[in-house]
């Protein structure tokens, strides 16, 4: 399993517009962080988490020839605005791509992009998708894909683990139910958004506690804002835990 971390910024991204903090005037290029997605190959499969709305951009810099599914973890601006750009590969694939998400997900992008969702055949100049609301365990070409219910605020959301990795962005709560879906990661990606309490995403403090009490080999943190330096509050991180960074690339075994 190969996995190609295409943005690790919150909504704004960083640099912030017309922000002159230390952070958004760092040269260091691990402080420059487009909106939050990856990308998973495995078992010869290409599962993209979110279309940000900085989408080309990041294909640009990490080329893949193809996408099998996209897996949403919500409708939020910055994690689906790219969906438009999912049309060029539509034309090289000839195909409709899969997207998963949960209901309200599912329901929010149907009205946002009525254009992209077609019973039948490929349209040209618009996305071709079809839609699926999941719940439980899917397979996508082979690969088993577990939904994991999470809380971004009072918003129902989802994170997905494939084999020994599992994502979860925006994050503020994680259901009592859903740490047996999170034993026994190799990695975990989890939302870590500022020093400072927020509504709706886990602080710097309660990403770590949670990542202890997850106890994943390895955690790498995402959804980082400008109150994060790479190098400053990283040195402040655990053996075990780290800032993930815009293209960055991990390796785990792959499993079915």
């Amino acid at each position: 399993m190969h996995i190609t971390f295409l943005g690790t910024g919150t909504s704004g991204g960083v640099p912030v517009i017309n922000c002159d903090c230390e952070v958004c005037r760092s040269d260091n290029p691990k402080n420059k962080r487009l909106r939050s997605s990856v990308m998973i190959e495995t078992q010869g499969v290409n599962l993209l988490i979110d279309t940000s709305v900085d989408m080309r951009q990041q294909f640009l810099r990490h080329p893949f020839p193809r996408i099998d599914a996209v897996l949403y973890t919500h409708a939020h601006a910055d994690h689906i605005f790219g969906l438009d750009e999912i049309r060029r590969f539509n034309y090289l694939q000839k195909e409709i791509i899969p997207v998963y998400g949960n209901v309200q997900t599912m329901e929010r992008l149907k009205i946002i992009f009525p254009h992209a969702f077609h019973e039948q055949g490929l349209h040209a100049g618009v996305p071709n998708l079809k839609g699926y609301e999941v719940e439980k365990t899917f397979r996508v070409k082979g690969v088993t894909v577990e939904p994991i219910p999470l809380w971004h605020g009072d918003l129902p959301i989802l994170g997905y683990r494939i084999g020994s990795f599992a994502y979860c962005t925006d994050v503020s709560r994680i259901p009592e139910e859903s740490y047996v879906l999170l034993k026994g990661l190799d990695l975990l990606v989890l939302d870590a958004l500022r020093e400072k309490p927020h509504p709706t995403h886990f602080n710097l403090q309660q990403a770590l506690s949670e990542a202890r009490k997850i106890n994943a080999q390895r955690t790498y943190f995402i959804h980082m804002s400008h109150n994060l330096d790479h190098e400053k509050h990283g040195r402040l991180l655990p053996q075990g835990m780290e800032f993930s960074y815009d293209g960055l690339q991990l390796e785990l075994r792959d499993e079915s």
